[in-house]
């Protein structure tokens, strides 16, 4: 028996520590502690509600629009502006087009290294994986003479010593079963992804002003003009060339995204047995064309939402109400007691109470991780893409159902199989390229209101806090953003916010224990999990990073001058 300590998980989003206990080759126990603590709500408490979506999208450099949309859909709820559809399609744009890039950058840059061994690539028959990539693809970069040049390239870089983002990789490790040709076009595609998401990403430029953390919302709409004939507004050529970026998007995930995912699931069916987790599983629903609703999020969307509890495949409805986070295992303190608390009553009060770092082990009997523990209706369940498509296929859903049955198909796999390390990596692809789709869809309706003269992009009705109601005012936003779903609470007295929370997804994952001991979607996947050596615990990083965690997200840490405490440096 022996207890392994991961401090901190690399190719991740932020500083992630975890420790598990492996017995007989497999994990037994497992504990994840995010090492840095949040303080966006206490920012936000007292300023004007107006500004919070500039605010709250600081929360992330990489999930920048996400906080953005849900924090001006809170504020909308509570003061009762409503978006007209062109501000609703714009937002969604960005937001889709978001979750593209987000998917292929996490893959091919922070996730394919657990499944990739770039110098295995070196021993490829450049030929013989050109032929192997046109069997399954007809992307047109597969060929032998592009594939000795990645090869060659490869080889140099490797040689120099000065491997950057490879350094410390577990290279030759027996849990890596891809074959030369095959890690040498997943290399090759690692480099065409670098290209494809600097360009993918000029979309939220043009749409909202900049990327990251885009310029162009307001409560009650977007601050960004449509006008076809006018050169300073989103005009023909602008719609033209995103609706061009979102085409290219489509054919990558096509040609080169899905088929190196299906092959990879080929490669290792083992990893439809590891990293279940919890088998309950959350959905807010999003991408609706309705109109929002008070305190609810949207239906009729993209997404349907709903839980799934205990890996039943049963779909019963989502209340908000049943959302709640406790802080027993975190370093916070509630004001009356440690019981768990509904987000309009949240209280953001750091208590670090553990040993002085650095040190060996977390107190895990106490409180060990600057994360609270949301629950729903007392319940842990996992947020993000795989959940989604549960959700979507279980509930037979015109667009998501065939689209999974049709991956589960090709792989002779049953549904269940999804609730699995490799089966979370397939939904993120299969999400993608609904995503994908879907952009050029939002971008086709946006197109045709203005062609038939609706240019409505704002409800200025509800701008001034003159017109809002009387009393307390209480919102509420929700997201399904890429890592799951989202939700921005806010509490306005006044026109000043007097309390904020926000529940993102990778506080749902990556959660301490409850006060009743129930681990997070973290702690319960990597039970079970094989472990070939401890030395090097490749197995444990696949299934921590198949959830693409992202804990700047979930927590930051600042000294009281404003300095960053922590700094990792890659030699």
């Amino acid at each position: 028996m022996s207890r392994l300590v991961i401090d901190p998980v690399t190719r991740v989003e932020g500083h992630l520590r975890v420790e598990v206990q492996v017995d007989g080759g497999q994990v037994t126990e497992a504990y994840a502690s995010s090492t840095m603590w949040r303080g966006i709500e206490t920012i936000l408490t007292g300023r004007d509600p107006r500004d919070a979506w500039l605010f709250a999208q600081r929360i992330c450099g990489v999930c920048t629009t996400v906080h953005a949309l849900a924090s001006v859909r809170a504020v909308e709820d509570a003061v009762g502006a409503v978006p007209p559809r062109n501000a609703r399609l714009l937002r969604d744009i960005i937001a889709a087009s978001l979750s593209v890039h987000d998917h292929v950058v996490h893959f091919y840059h922070l996730q394919a290294l657990d499944w990739v061994d770039p110098t295995a690539a070196l021993a490829a028959d450049p030929t013989r994986a050109a032929a192997l990539a046109q069997s399954i693809s007809n992307y047109p970069r597969s060929t032998a003479g592009l594939f000795a040049a990645v090869q060659t390239r490869l080889r140099v870089f490797l040689e120099s010593g000065k491997i950057g983002p490879f350094t410390n990789g577990y290279w030759g490790h027996p849990a890596y079963r891809l074959s030369p040709e095959m890690n040498l076009i997943a290399f090759s595609h690692y480099l065409d992804a670098l290209d494809f998401q600097r360009d993918y990403v000029r979309v939220h430029a043009l749409l909202g002003g900049k990327n990251p953390h885009p310029q162009t919302y307001v409560v009650g709409g977007m601050a960004s003009p449509i006008d076809l004939n006018s050169q300073d507004a989103i005009n023909a050529n602008t719609l033209q060339e995103v609706a061009q970026i979102l085409q290219r998007g489509v054919e990558f995930v096509e040609q080169v995204f899905l088929p190196d995912l299906e092959a990879i699931a080929g490669a290792y069916p083992e990893w439809t047995t590891y990293g279940r987790g919890l088998g309950s599983y959350m959905v807010f629903g999003d991408y609706s064309a309705s109109p929002p609703r008070v305190a609810r999020p949207p239906r009729d969307g993209l997404f349907p939402g709903g839980v799934i509890r205990n890996g039943s495949l049963a779909v019963e409805p989502f209340d908000p109400a049943g959302i709640a986070e406790s802080v027993a295992h975190s370093w916070f303190r509630y004001e009356q007691s440690d019981a768990a608390l509904p987000p309009w009553l949240g209280e953001t009060q750091p208590q670090y109470t553990g040993p002085e770092p650095p040190f060996e082990q977390l107190d895990v009997a106490g409180k060990y991780s600057w994360l609270k523990a949301p629950r729903y209706q007392g319940m842990a369940v996992e947020v993000g893409p795989l959940a989604r498509l549960l959700v979507g296929y279980s509930l037979n859903d015109a667009r998501i159902h065939p689209l999974v049955q049709g991956a589960l198909d090709r792989l002779h796999l049953p549904p269940e199989a999804l609730m699995s390390t490799l089966g979370r990596v397939l939904a993120r692809g299969l999400e993608t390229r609904l995503m994908a789709q879907h952009s050029l869809d939002l971008v086709a309706e946006l197109r045709d209101n203005v062609a038939s003269g609706d240019l409505a992009i704002a409800d200025t009705g509800r701008w001034r806090p003159t017109s809002w109601p009387d009393g307390t005012l209480r919102g509420v936003g929700f997201h399904e953003a890429p890592r799951g779903a989202l939700s921005h609470w806010v509490v306005i007295e006044g026109d000043r916010i007097r309390n904020y929370q926000a529940v993102v997804p990778t506080t749902w994952n990556a959660s301490p224990r409850d006060a009743d001991g129930n681990p997070g979607a973290y702690e319960a996947s990597l039970v079970g999990t094989p472990v070939a050596d401890p030395q090097r615990p490749l197995e444990v990083l696949r299934t921590l990073h198949s959830f693409d965690p992202c804990m700047a997200c979930a927590a930051h840490l600042y000294d009281a001058d404003g300095n960053d405490i922590i700094q990792v440096r890659v030699q």
